[in-house]
C-alpha cells in the first residue's frame, strides 16, 4: 500500500464527507473503518430482527457512570450511523451559533456564526441531495441556495395531520431529508428511520460522500481496520496511527491525521493515547476531551384516535418549530418537533412492556412523533477509560424544557383530534446525535480545536466528527457535521504536504 497523505479514521458523515471533499485534488487518502460494509438481507427490513433481536447491534458494552455495563447504539459499519439514521438533514438555526438563555441554563454559542457555515450548508445540501421546501417553517434561516430537490411527499394520513396541526395554529413544515424515496420503497414497504440503508436509498455517508470519494483511485479503504491509538512525536505532530486488523497490529504513518470516529470513539481514542509526554490523553491540554458530552433531550410521542387508523408506511415528511425559539415560561427554547419513521407493532412491542395485541392495535392508530430538546454542555457528562473499557457518564441537562415541550405538544394534538396521547422518553441506548467531547473553540485552554476542526495541540491532526459540536441546539447534527467537514476541507487544501 503506497504511504497515505491523509488518514481519515472513520468513514460516518465527517470523515466520508471529507474524503470527497478532497478527493479531486489528488491526496492519497486512507479512509480506515473498523466495521465492514452492510449487505442486503431479510433482517434489513424485519422490524422484530433490528428493534427485538438487534441484529445489527454491536456486541460491546460500555459502563454508565454507576460503572454498570449497557449496550450503546453505535454502529459500526461502512457509513457509520448514518446507514441507520433517520436522513435528517436539517441546518442548525442562527440562533444556535449563539449564547442563550434556556430554561437548564445557558447555551453558550459558537466561535463562528451561521454566516460563515451558511455556504458550506448548501454545499453540504447539494451533496447530500437534500429534499426540502424553503419558507414553511418560520425558523428557517437564510441561505443562499434553494433545495435541489422538492420534499418527500405526504402520505394521505400525514397530509391529514398536517392540515389538523396548522388549524390548531401550528406551522407545520417539510423535513429536510435525505431520501430517495422509490428507491427505497421498491427495496421494502417500511420506514427508513432506524432501518439499516442495503439498496442505497438513504443519502448515507457510505451512499454519497464515501461512494464520491472512491470514485478517485487516490482514494482507499480499508475495512476491519480499528484504530486504536494515536502516535505523537516529540513536535507534537501525529506521526501514525496504530491500527488493528484482525488481532495484528501496524502503525500507518501519514502527514496528516482527521479523526472522524464519532463523539464517544474519538474521544476514548484521544484519551487512549496517553504517553508520558501527554498523560490525560491527545489534544487534551486544556482537559476537555471527553468533556461536555450532549445527547439530546427525546421522547416518542404518540397520538391516536381509537377509530382512525394510520396507513401510512414511512410517516416521517413533517416537522414543528414552533417552540425552537421560544415557548417556557420567560420565552426560552424548547425544542423541535418531528415525526418518526412509523412505528409497527413489532417495534412497540419491543419498546414497551405492552402486551404485542395491544401494541398492535395502538400502532396502527397512532401517528408517531419525535420531540428533541437541547442537551446543554456540562464539563462533569464526560467520557473516561475504566481499565480500557468506554465509560459514559451522561448527566442529563435542560429536562425542565423537554417536559414542557412535550405537554405543549400533547395537549395540541388532542385540539387537532387526537384525544390519546402517550409519550415515553429515549434511554442511553439510543445514540440521540450524541456530541460535544472535543468541543471547538477560539482558546486553547478551554478547547480542543479551533473553528476550522484543527487541534489546538497538535497541528497535524483534525477531529471532523460530531465531537467538536460546542453546543448540541435541538435538531439532527448529520447535516452540520458534513458542513464542518467541508470547512475543514477547505483549510487542509492548504496545507502543503511532502511528497
Amino acid at each position: 500500500m503506497t504511504a497515505p497523505d491523509l488518514i481519515i479514521i472513520g468513514s460516518g458523515m465527517g470523515g466520508a464527507t471529507l474524503a470527497a471533499a478532497l478527493a479531486p485534488g489528488g491526496r492519497r487518502i486512507l479512509i480506515l473503518e473498523r466495521g465492514e460494509r452492510l449487505a442486503p438481507t431479510p433482517a434489513a427490513r424485519d422490524a422484530k430482527a433490528i428493534f427485538a433481536r438487534g441484529t445489527f447491534r454491536p456486541s460491546e458494552e460500555w459502563l454508565d457512570g454507576d460503572g454498570q455495563p449497557f449496550n450503546p447504539g453505535n454502529y459500526y459499519y461502512v457509513g457509520g450511523n448514518s446507514k441507520f439514521y433517520g436522513a435528517v438533514l436539517i441546518r442548525y438555526r442562527a440562533e444556535d451559533f449563539r449564547p442563550r438563555r434556556h430554561m437548564g441554563g445557558m447555551s453558550p454559542g459558537w466561535p463562528i456564526g451561521y454566516d460563515q457555515m451558511e455556504p458550506f450548508y448548501s454545499r453540504a445540501e447539494a451533496m447530500y441531495r437534500v429534499r426540502g421546501a424553503s419558507g414553511e417553517d418560520p425558523t428557517d434561516p437564510p441561505r443562499s441556495a434553494a433545495y435541489g430537490y422538492p420534499p418527500v411527499p405526504d402520505e394521505p394520513d400525514i397530509a391529514d395531520l398536517r392540515r389538523r396541526l396548522a388549524g390548531v395554529g401550528l406551522h407545520p413544515a417539510s423535513l429536510p431529508l435525505g431520501v430517495d424515496i422509490n428507491r427505497w420503497l421498491a427495496a421494502g414497504q417500511t420506514p427508513w428511520d432506524a432501518f439499516p440503508d442495503t439498496c442505497g436509498g438513504k443519502m448515507d455517508a457510505e451512499t454519497v460522500g464515501l461512494a464520491e470519494a472512491l470514485k478517485h483511485p487516490n482514494v482507499t479503504l480499508l475495512t476491519g481496520a480499528r484504530a486504536t491509538r494515536l502516535i505523537a512525536g516529540p513536535d507534537g505532530r501525529i506521526t501514525g496511527v496504530e491500527v488493528d486488523r484482525a488481532g495484528r497490529r501496524e502503525v500507518i504513518a501519514a502527514p496528516l491525521v482527521a479523526l472522524a470516529a464519532g463523539a464517544v470513539q474519538s474521544a476514548a481514542l484521544l484519551l487512549a493515547s496517553a504517553t508520558a509526554e501527554h498523560p490525560a490523553g491527545l489534544a487534551n491540554r486544556s482537559d476537555q476531551v471527553g468533556r461536555n458530552f450532549m445527547n439530546h433531550n427525546c421522547s416518542a410521542v404518540l397520538a391516536l384516535h381509537p377509530f382512525r387508523r394510520n396507513r401510512a408506511i414511512y410517516q416521517k415528511t413533517l416537522m414543528v418549530n414552533d417552540f425552537y425559539l421560544t415557548g417556557g415560561p420567560e420565552g426560552e427554547p424548547l425544542g423541535n418537533i418531528q415525526l418518526l419513521g412509523k412505528i409497527s407493532g413489532p417495534i412497540l412491542a419491543a419498546a414497551t412492556p405492552l402486551p404485542r395485541l395491544l401494541a398492535h392495535w395502538i400502532a396502527a392508530r397512532s401517528v408517531d412523533l419525535y420531540a428533541m430538546s437541547e442537551d446543554l454542555p456540562n464539563p462533569e457528562s464526560r467520557v473516561t477509560l475504566a481499565n480500557g473499557r468506554i465509560r459514559l457518564d451522561w448527566k442529563r441537562s435542560n429536562w425542565a424544557a423537554h417536559q414542557a415541550l412535550v405537554a405543549r405538544l400533547a395537549g395540541l394534538l388532542r385540539k387537532a383530534g387526537y384525544p390519546v396521547v402517550l409519550s415515553r422518553p429515549f434511554d442511553r441506548r439510543t445514540p440521540s446525535h450524541q456530541c460535544g467531547t472535543a468541543r471547538m473553540g477560539a482558546d486553547p485552554a478551554t478547547s480542543v480545536v479551533d473553528d476550522r476542526c484543527r487541534s489546538h495541540d497538535h497541528p497535524n491532526l483534525f477531529v471532523v466528527d460530531a465531537s467538536v459540536l460546542p453546543t448540541s441546539a435541538a435538531v439532527n447534527p448529520a447535516l452540520t457535521v458534513a458542513a464542518l467537514a467541508l470547512r475543514a476541507a477547505d483549510h487542509i487544501r492548504t496545507i502543503e504536504v511532502a511528497a
